[in-house]
């Protein structure tokens, strides 16, 4: 008898400096869950972001806050090996590790890099990225009726990519930060930019307070 032949676990990865994480992050690891039927949605916070130049809140406030932003559904994982790596956080270098555990185990795994518009018009930009697309779905996320719009370099380079259908929602991390840094207390930001839980957790461990960088 032939064993049994499973199809590929579908695992989503939501990277991201996470500072803080807000609802529209949590909005689109929803909807790519429904949208793309993934079996998990792995949260990555960036360890060492070497596309910011600003300092981020500290990394354990970080994964705490992706923590209390995700309790509330069993197929969103929280990954701290970005975290835990040291030097730069290269996507590439993640998608490597991740699918070398993954082939350890015998699992096979199609991997989703869920990504918004601008990040996949960024992407030629991004360290490896020409071998990150032949190891990766991209599901970019277009803004309601907002067409794909494919970077002219990607063009020229195979890749598998899906749109997704996000409604609009104004909200950023860096309004975040400045409303918080002006004296907003963070429970006023519920539940349209903020989860409650990463609000209590801004509160509890005064992160973004008045005076500290924005």
């Amino acid at each position: 008898m032939k064993p049994a032949v499973h199809p590929p676990r579908r695992i989503g990865l939501m990277g991201g400096s996470f500072d803080p994480v807000h609802a529209a992050h949590v909005a689109l690891a929803e909807l790519a869950l429904v949208h793309l039927s993934l079996d998990e949605v792995r949260w990555i916070p960036v360890g060492q972001a070497w596309q910011k130049a600003r300092q981020l809140a500290p990394a354990e406030d970080r994964l705490a806050m992706v923590a209390a932003a995700t309790a509330h559904e069993p197929r969103f994982v929280v990954d701290r090996i970005e975290v835990d790596r040291a030097g730069p956080s290269y996507t590439l270098d993640t998608v490597r590790a991740l699918q070398a555990r993954a082939d350890a185990s015998g699992q096979p795994v199609e991997w989703v890099l869920l990504i918004g518009q601008d990040q996949y018009t960024n992407l030629p930009t991004w360290q490896g990225w020409a071998e990150l697309i032949e190891r990766v779905t991209l599901a970019v996320a277009c803004r309601g009726s907002e067409a794909l719009v494919t970077p002219e370099a990607l063009a020229h380079h195979a890749h598998r990519v899906v749109r997704l259908p996000l409604q609009p929602m104004p909200v950023s991390s860096t309004d975040i930060r400045a409303r918080l840094a002006d004296g907003a207390p963070p429970d006023s930001l519920v539940p349209t930019l903020l989860p409650s839980g990463v609000a209590r957790y801004i509160a509890d461990h005064q992160l973004y307070a008045p005076g500290t960088p924005r």
